[in-house]
């Protein structure tokens, strides 16, 4: 196979549009499908065809990569596009679709004869559109050949975690880094609110941990939420309240309790149903506040309220 495919991309969301438009930059012929189609169009702009259905995204096509909401909504497109897939096909499937859904994707995989890749990725808006991801995968050491020209378009690194993709190892280390990721960006929302509620400056608290291994992730987010700055997301909160919901599902699955993980999974609950499940994933800050009773607008001192509702 030549480094220059044709590949399907199915799901053009955050991720999926800047995955394609990378792929469209590395001259491979580049076919896009979207549920809302609106989210498709500006990828026409980049060279990409849109196509009308998930069957034509995908006839014809040497890979077709799935970025979708979780691993139902990629099995049910990937059924919808079955008439347009032919055997031997390589299905790199991005979506976090959680470590049951794995294996059900991969029997699929496996009824139409597709050579299945799991590889989601780790990264959100900034570096996916810097084609700067960190790709995780799994699957056959003698077809990777094949996604390696996907991979390298839309990463800076591949990490393989197994050859065999239906046993879901990239989707496990990808739910236990989106942990950490998780957990770290709901502290900084309780860290803020709680500045709010004492009445303590945001500085005066960065300025006490100056040279911690976390400050600047800490003051990103926190940034964000200060200045009104959520929009657009760089990952919505309600994709990582669906992380979160898989990561506490698959550790209970093993027997293993993770209560922060499942406050944080709430709180990111929360925060979509007041609103703001489209915005950063630091928008759980909101989860802190009743917004129908108090102003949860203000994450900054009386002194300087930088954030905007």
């Amino acid at each position: 196979m030549t480094d220059q495919l044709t590949v399907s991309v199915l799901g053009t969301g955050i991720m999926g549009a800047a995955m394609a438009r990378n792929l469209a930059r590395a001259g491979h012929t580049v076919r896009v499908w979207n549920r809302s189609r609106d989210k498709a169009e500006p990828l026409a702009a980049d060279g990409a065809h849109v196509a009308d259905s998930p069957e034509e995204a995908v006839r014809g096509a040497d890979a077709v990569l799935t970025m979708l909401y979780d691993g139902p909504a990629a099995l049910d497109v990937m059924r919808r596009a079955a008439p347009g897939l032919r055997a031997g096909t390589a299905w790199v499937q991005s979506t976090t679709a959680g470590v049951d859904a794995v294996a059900d994707l991969a029997a699929f995989a496996h009824e139409h004869g597709l050579v299945f890749f799991d590889a989601p990725v780790l990264g959100t808006r900034q570096p996916a559109e810097a084609g700067l991801l960190l790709v995780l995968a799994a699957g056959p050491a003698a077809a990777r050949d094949a996604v390696t020209p996907v991979f390298d378009a839309v990463g800076s690194r591949t990490v393989w975690t197994g050859e065999d993709g239906a046993a879901g190892s990239a989707t496990r280390l990808k739910l236990v880094a989106n942990s950490w990721v998780l957990a770290a960006t709901n502290a900084v929302g309780e860290a803020l609110a709680l500045a709010k509620a004492l009445g303590v400056d945001p500085d005066g608290f960065f300025d006490a941990i100056a040279g911690g291994p976390l400050l600047g992730y800490l003051r990103a987010k926190a940034g964000l939420i200060r200045d009104g700055a959520l929009t657009p997301a760089q990952f919505a909160v309600t994709t990582a309240a669906k992380d979160a919901r898989l990561i506490v599902e698959a550790a209970e699955a093993n027997g293993v309790r993770l209560d922060v993980a499942a406050a944080g999974a709430e709180r990111l609950a929360r925060a979509a149903a007041q609103g703001h499940g489209d915005e950063d994933m630091a928008a759980a800050y909101f989860a802190s506040f009743d917004e129908t009773t108090s102003d949860a607008g203000g994450a900054t001192s009386d002194a300087e309220d930088k954030t905007s509702d």
